[in-house]
């Protein structure tokens, strides 16, 4: 007899292997077809609402890394909201506008560009943006981000671009609107000014400079020890470019300075700098005539080293002595921190670059010359007229343009700002920052040190893809025109004609016939710069979450990269607090940057770029989706070709424990073959008490946007919990018991409670893959109403899932054996004294204290270390071998070949094996199993 025939042999038609690659875009066809985001939606009608709102990527490109790692957290926040009960409704965004989009199609137009209309040009760059918005949604959807994909918001849309005007003009009503000369980024490669969040910081080398500026009054008046000297004030700037804008020398109120003598010169510097610049400048042979306070040189005036006028000397607070010598260069025209020492000392904002990064007549000779090219010039200048004494290359960071990675500059135009200080919207906003909550925690000072210290925002732009400074003003005497009439004008016309509205009508066409300026002039002019696109995004919570009808504001929660605490987040708080009073989001979530596997930033020229359509071509999007749950999201996120193998692997084991599971379960109708939980045995229990751990643990990770832990819960109880201990020790009720027999059914009751349960937790990250294991353990067929799925089941409870503490103590005792046996019987397989653990005999010593535990627990450890036979020490066993368990105080462990003959069915090694005549190669078990099968 094939006593093989009469085994529960484990059969399932959940595959081993994936094929992620060929069966996801299948799964994704038929999500489209059957509307499943929209179903989800139906059913959570009536539901508490959770709100993420999706800070739109740009319309430029494909996707990279740092944007798929972005997408899936997102879909895991969403779809484990949804599992807690929640309505969570996610509305995809684009940003369209801005200069990446603009200067591409430049690019595309080549000469063109310089004559094409203004609205051919928007058109172009509309259509452009339209081009890669429908590449960037086909990529998201690959990754299985659930959501509105038909309905996204774009910032170009013509209700978005109202909604942009509208909101700027509640900014320029309010009376927090100036227009001013500031000095602001400027990109001479684009030709416009930037806002801060387009500035990024790169390792760049400058010439820096020590230069004299000599002083013209005598200062023997106040300081006697320097009459009749030919004095100099030293300064120090890596802007020798600059040095043409000079108005003024600051000195530090606080610092003591000295008079250096060196040879027929003296030198004025910060008392504490002098011997480290003397000793960089290699002269040894100086000594300090004097030291004093600033105060005393204070509106004294030094002659320009190279043109024709004064600078005043000036005190400011912000001068250090870290490096340089305390002496600071002043050009208001090309520094924040110089301007307003400017207006404090009634200094001219001289900023002689024009938008092309060249030198107009107000530089004298340097007209016409590229900044910062003339460095070298200026620098030769210097030396040959004698004002120069030292010149030193230095490595720093310096801000450079986002979009075409040149070095930018600091400099005055004449621009609009929204104002950090006429309505207190500064302190609005740091007030209103302290009543979100901020995930990880250090977020908060982050953002609330940034704001407290920022200039005024510059909203213009001198480009033409955007929505335009819907400014008027008065041609006769070029005050604003503000008048909520021709507010509501434009709203009119550009929700019904967009942003473009700007560009077709004449000025006349905002402004109704009996609205006239305050002075009487009646013609007006429209301001030509566009708004910045941070503006843009940065009002998406008046477009996006009060508009649609699915949503409410404020949102509960903001997710996006580190870097947005100077980005999105900050221009949504600004546009928020200026005109609500209130921040837009209850919670703000930030992640870090995605690295390779050194930590070093991805870079093509590099060659570290690992693109998420090449992960997905390797090993699919769920491979994808675990490798961002697997990271901890508040440091920065490694990735590399061994990180994703390391996932791939832990994706695989998790998937052969729930194909083991279901395999297991091919004859069980838990409607009626479920055993109540007082007729489980003890290791059934002690399984479900661990999986209830584990789903609160889970849980409570979810809830705290924890997925890392989420990952490593999963991970570990798949392939600890379940695969080595609980299924490894099931399998011999499994397959050996009658099918229909208690033991079994105790084992499968627990087996479907168990992976339903997994496949719920897993869900939210490995959508995929839940979904097709739940088709199986409820054998749905392919076209099963997708409302069956797992997408419409919430997160199990575990109410009825009582712990005890002293089952649970019992249960580490046992456990803490099973470990020390494992060991021992481990040395014996290497010393060839077994084969198999079924091979052995466990003899157990200890003292009397075990004698209670031991006996009712026998059979017990026999089953969990899955041996043929297991006791505790007689006389007999004097001469074995025992080893001291290292674990388990008192105990001591024996083994030896078990006594008896291998059952061929069941493969344990048992005396009774031979007694039965009819079956005399099974054990005693074995042969009343087949009997009742054959009766």
């Amino acid at each position: 007899m094939d006593y093989r025939e009469t085994l529960n042999l484990p059969k399932t038609r959940f595959k081993m292997k994936a094929n992620l690659t060929q069966r996801e875009p299948q799964v994704l066809k038929r999500w489209d077809k059957e509307n499943l985001y929209g179903r989800v939606q139906e059913q959570a009608a009536g539901r508490p609402l959770f709100v993420l709102h999706d800070g739109p990527p740009y319309a430029n490109g494909n996707i990279h890394l740092g944007t798929a790692f972005n997408k899936v957290l997102k879909d895991i926040v969403l779809r484990s909201k949804r599992m807690a009960g929640f309505n969570a409704p996610y509305i995809p965004g684009w940003d369209c506008h801005g200069l990446p989009i603009e200067h591409n199609v430049d690019l595309e137009l080549g000469a063109k560009k310089q004559t094409i209309p203004t609205l051919a040009k928007r058109a172009a760059c509309r259509s452009y943006a339209e081009k890669w918005i429908n590449t960037q949604r086909e990529q998201f959807k690959r990754l299985g981000v659930l959501g509105d994909w038909d309905n996204p918001y774009l910032t170009m849309n013509f209700q978005y671009e109202a909604i942009i005007a509208r909101e700027f003009n509640k900014f320029l009503l309010s009376g927090a609107v100036v227009r001013s000369k500031k000095p602001v980024y400027w990109c001479a490669t684009c030709g416009t000014a930037l806002a801060e969040a387009e500035v990024d910081y790169a390792d760049h080398t400058s010439p820096s400079v020590y230069v004299k500026f000599p002083v013209t009054d005598d200062l023997g008046g106040v300081i006697p020890e320097l009459a009749g000297r030919k004095v100099s004030v030293l300064i120090w700037t890596t802007t020798p470019w600059t040095l043409p804008a000079n108005q003024a020398i600051a000195f530090h109120p606080d610092f003591e300075y000295a008079a250096v003598s060196v040879g027929e010169e003296t030198w004025i510097l910060a008392k504490e700098l002098v011997d480290s610049r003397m000793a960089e400048f290699g002269i040894k042979e100086y000594a300090i005539v004097a030291t004093f306070s600033a105060e005393c040189l204070e509106y004294k005036t030094c002659r320009h080293p190279f043109m024709h006028r004064d600078s005043l000397i000036v005190l400011a607070d912000y001068v250090t002595a870290d490096s340089g010598t305390g002496c600071v260069h002043t050009a208001p025209g090309h520094g924040s921190d110089d301007y307003l020492t400017g207006l404090r000392y009634g200094l001219e904002i001289l900023s002689p670059v024009d938008d092309n990064g060249c030198f107009t007549a107000e530089a004298g000779r340097y007209k016409g010359q590229q900044v910062p090219q003339v460095n070298r010039q200026i620098i030769a200048d210097m030396a040959a007229e004698g004002s120069l004494v030292k010149q030193v290359a230095i490595h720093h960071s310096y801000p450079h343009c986002w979009r075409c990675k040149e070095p930018v500059m600091y400099r005055a135009t004449a621009q609009w700002f929204i104002s950090m200080e006429n309505l207190d919207l500064r302190a609005m906003a740091l007030a209103a920052i302290n009543k979100v909550t901020w995930t990880p925690s250090w977020g908060q000072q982050r953002i609330y040190s940034m704001v407290e210290t920022r200039p005024d925002w510059c909203l213009s732009r001198q480009r033409s893809w955007g929505v335009p400074v819907t400014v008027l003003t008065c041609a006769a005497c070029g005050e604003v025109l503000k008048n909520e009439a021709v507010c509501r004008r434009i709203d009119e016309l550009f929700l019904k004609e967009g942003a473009d509205a700007w560009f077709k009508h004449e000025a006349a066409d905002f402004v109704p016939n009996d609205v006239l300026c305050p002075c009487g002039g009646s013609t007006f002019k429209k301001e030509s710069d566009i708004l910045d696109v941070w503006f843009d995004s940065g009002v998406s919570h008046a477009a996006v979450v009060e508009q649609r009808p699915e949503l409410r504001a404020p949102a509960d929660l903001y997710l996006e990269g580190s870097d947005q605490h100077r980005g999105w987040f900050q221009s949504s708080l600004l546009t928020s607090v200026g005109t609500r009073g209130h921040a837009p989001y209850l919670g703000v979530l930030t992640h870090g940057y995605v690295v390779d596997g050194q930590g070093k930033k991805m870079s093509k020229s590099v060659g570290n770029v690992v693109a998420p359509q090449e992960v997905i071509d390797q090993y699919g999007a769920e491979v994808l989706r675990l490798w961002v749950a697997s990271e901890n999201y508040q440091d920065d996120i490694k990735v590399s070709g061994e990180i994703l193998k390391h996932v791939s692997d832990a994706y695989r084991k998790m998937r052969n424990t729930l194909r083991f599971l279901l395999s297991n379960l091919y004859d069980f109708d838990p409607a009626r073959d479920s055993v109540d939980y007082a007729d489980l045995q003890e290791i059934d229990r002690w399984a479900l008490h661990r999986y209830a751990e584990l789903h609160e643990r889970i849980t409570r990770a979810y809830e705290r946007y924890e997925f890392h832990a989420v990952y490593h819960g999963l991970h570990n109880f798949c392939g600890t919990t379940i695969s080595s201990l609980y299924m490894d020790v099931l399998k011999d009720r499994l397959y050996c018991s009658v099918p229909a027999g208690l033991e079994r059914r105790a084992a499968q009751t627990v087996i479907y409670r168990l992976l339903d349960g997994l496949l719920r937790l897993m869900a939210p990250i490995l959508c995929f893959t839940a979904a097709e294991a739940w088709e199986h353990l409820h054998q749905l067929e392919q076209e099963a109403p997708l409302d069956r799925s797992i997408f419409f089941v919430d997160f199990a409870t575990v109410d009825d899932i009582e712990q005890d503490a002293d089952f649970n103590a019992r249960w580490n005792r046992l456990l803490a054996v099973r470990s020390a046996v494992t060991k021992v019987l481990e040395g014996a397989r290497q010393s060839k004294s077994i084969g198999l653990s079924l091979d052995a005999e466990v003899v157990l010593r200890a003292g009397e204290e075990w004698s209670g535990f031991f006996a009712d627990s026998l059979e017990q450890l026999r089953e969990l270390c899955i041996v043929s036979s297991l006791r505790t020490a007689e006389d007999k066993d004097r001469e074995l071998v025992f080893v001291e368990a290292e674990e388990v105080a008192g105990l001591e462990i024996a083994v030896v070949p078990a006594p008896g003959i291998k059952c061929e069915r069941c493969w344990t090694i048992s005396p009774s094996v031979g007694k039965d005549t009819e079956h005399p190669v099974l054990c005693s078990r074995c042969v009343a199993v087949v009997r009742q099968l054959a009766a």
